[in-house]
C-alpha cells in the first residue's frame, strides 16, 4: 500500500506523471496549472526523470511539440488551462486525428472577458469537439489515480487516442489533500512501456497528416468518430483493472444516494463533492435526492447515464458554462438529446452555476432542488437560468 502523503494536488499530479516515466514534457506556464509543469522542471533538473523538458513559447507551440513527440513514439505530457486551452484549439483536432497518445491535464479556468483566473468549465466545453477523450476528477487522490489510467487508455493500440484529465483550477490544483502516491515500479507493474502502433523513423520513412481532399474528408472523420466511439470498452476496462489492481474503482458514469431519489441531480468535477455533502443533509431531512455525475465526458457514456437516471422523476443539471445567444448549458443540451428517444421523458431543470469561480452553496443547491421537486410534482419546467445573478433574482433566458 503506498504511503499517504499531504501536499498540494498539482504536486501530486507531477509526482505522479514522473512515476509513468514520460518522455517529453511540452511546458508553458499559465494559471492555475503552472505547479504541474513547474515541479516537473525540478524533477528532471534534479535527475530524478530522464525525459527532455521543453519550454516552449505558447501553449499552441506545446501542443505542436506534442504532436512531434508522440509521432516520433514518445510518451508524451503537457498541461494547460483556460486561454492556455483555447490557444491549443487548431492543434487539438490534429493530435487526435493524428491519432496520438498524448496526455494533457486541464486545470479548469474560466474563459476571458473579463478577464478572469476562476474555475468553471468554460474551456472545456468550448473544446468538446476536438476528438479526445475527456475525463474528470473530483479530488486530488483521482486526478493522481486518472494520470496513470490515461496513459494506459491512450496508449492502448485498441485506442490510440489522445487524453484530457480535467481537473477544477484552484478549488483543486492549489489545495493540500493527503494522497496516496504511487512508486514508479508501481505505476510500472500496471502501466507498461509505450510501444507505438507506428512512428515517425527516417529508416523508415512514413506520412502522418497529408492533405484531405473532399474524396477523402468524410471517410476520415467518420474513422476518427469511430475510434472514439470505440474507446469506450477500452476506457472500461482500464477503469475496471485499476480497481482492481489499486483498489480504487472509477465507473464512466457515477451515482451517489440515487437508488430511491426522486430528483437527482446531475454534475461534474469538483462541485460534486460538494453537492454530495448537501444530499447528505437532505438525506436525514428525509428528502428524496441524489447525484448522478458524469466521470467520463467523451466518448459520451450513454446508456450508463440512462440506466443511472431511469428511476428519477427529475433531472437537475448542473452547468458551469452555457453558450451565449444559445439555447443553455451544454451539459444540458447533451442530455436533452440522450433522453430524447426514450419512451419516458424525465423532466429537466437546466441551471447555470459557478462561473468564473463564484462558489456553489448548499442554499444554491436547495433552490436547484425545490425546482426539481415541482417538476417532478408535475409543474412546467422553467428556461435555463443562472441562478446567481446578484441582486436577488435569477437570470431566467
Amino acid at each position: 500500500m503506498a504511503e499517504r502523503k499531504g501536499m498540494e494536488v498539482s504536486i501530486g499530479m507531477a509526482e505522479t506523471t514522473s512515476a509513468c516515466d514520460v518522455d517529453v514534457i511540452a511546458a508553458y506556464p499559465i494559471t492555475p496549472q503552472t505547479h504541474v509543469v513547474e515541479h516537473l522542471s525540478e524533477i528532471v533538473a534534479d535527475g530524478e526523470l530522464d525525459a527532455e523538458f521543453i519550454p516552449v513559447e505558447s501553449e499552441h507551440a506545446a501542443m505542436s511539440a506534442c504532436c512531434g513527440s508522440a509521432a516520433a513514439g514518445a510518451r508524451t505530457f503537457t498541461a494547460t488551462a483556460s486561454q492556455g486551452l483555447a490557444l491549443m484549439h487548431e492543434i487539438l483536432f490534429i493530435a487526435s486525428s493524428l491519432r496520438l497518445p498524448i496526455v494533457m491535464v486541464v486545470a479548469n479556468r474560466a474563459l476571458s472577458g473579463p478577464i478572469n483566473i476562476w474555475n468553471d468549465h468554460s474551456d472545456v466545453m468550448t473544446n468538446r469537439d476536438a476528438g479526445w477523450i475527456q475525463v474528470f476528477a473530483e479530488n486530488g487522490q483521482e486526478a493522481c489515480d486518472l494520470i496513470i489510467q490515461s496513459f494506459k487508455m491512450a496508449e492502448d493500440k485498441r485506442v490510440l487516442l489522445p487524453v484530457m484529465l480535467h481537473f477544477d483550477g484552484f478549488i483543486l490544483s492549489h489545495m493540500v489533500e493527503p494522497m496516496e502516491l504511487m512508486s514508479r515500479d508501481e505505476v510500472k507493474s500496471w502501466l507498461p512501456d509505450y510501444e507505438p502502433q507506428q512512428r515517425l523513423d527516417i529508416d523508415n520513412p512514413i506520412s502522418m497528416g497529408p492533405v484531405g481532399v473532399p474524396e477523402v474528408y468524410t471517410e476520415a472523420k467518420m474513422a476518427g468518430e469511430a475510434a472514439l466511439r470505440e474507446s469506450y470498452g477500452p476506457i472500461c476496462e482500464t477503469f475496471e483493472s485499476f480497481g482492481d489492481k489499486f483498489g480504487r474503482t472509477y465507473k464512466p458514469v457515477e451515482s451517489y444516494r440515487s437508488e430511491d431519489a426522486e430528483v437527482l441531480l446531475i454534475s461534474m468535477g469538483g462541485v460534486s463533492e460538494t453537492a454530495m455533502s448537501w444530499v447528505d443533509e437532505q438525506r436525514e431531512k428525509g428528502e428524496k435526492v441524489g447525484l448522478v455525475r458524469f466521470r467520463l465526458w467523451r466518448p459520451l457514456p450513454i446508456d450508463d447515464f440512462i440506466a443511472a437516471v431511469k428511476h428519477a422523476k427529475s433531472l437537475v443539471v448542473i452547468d458551469r458554462h452555457f453558450s451565449p445567444g444559445g439555447p443553455g448549458g451544454p451539459v444540458a443540451q447533451e442530455i436533452k438529446s440522450v433522453l430524447y428517444n426514450e419512451e419516458r421523458r424525465i423532466p429537466l431543470v437546466e441551471v447555470v452555476a459557478g462561473l468564473g469561480g463564484r462558489d456553489i452553496t448548499f442554499e444554491d443547491f436547495s433552490n436547484m432542488y425545490q425546482k426539481g421537486k415541482a417538476a417532478a410534482a408535475g409543474e412546467p419546467t422553467p428556461p435555463f437560468e443562472l441562478i446567481q445573478v446578484r441582486g436577488g433574482h435569477y437570470g431566467k433566458v
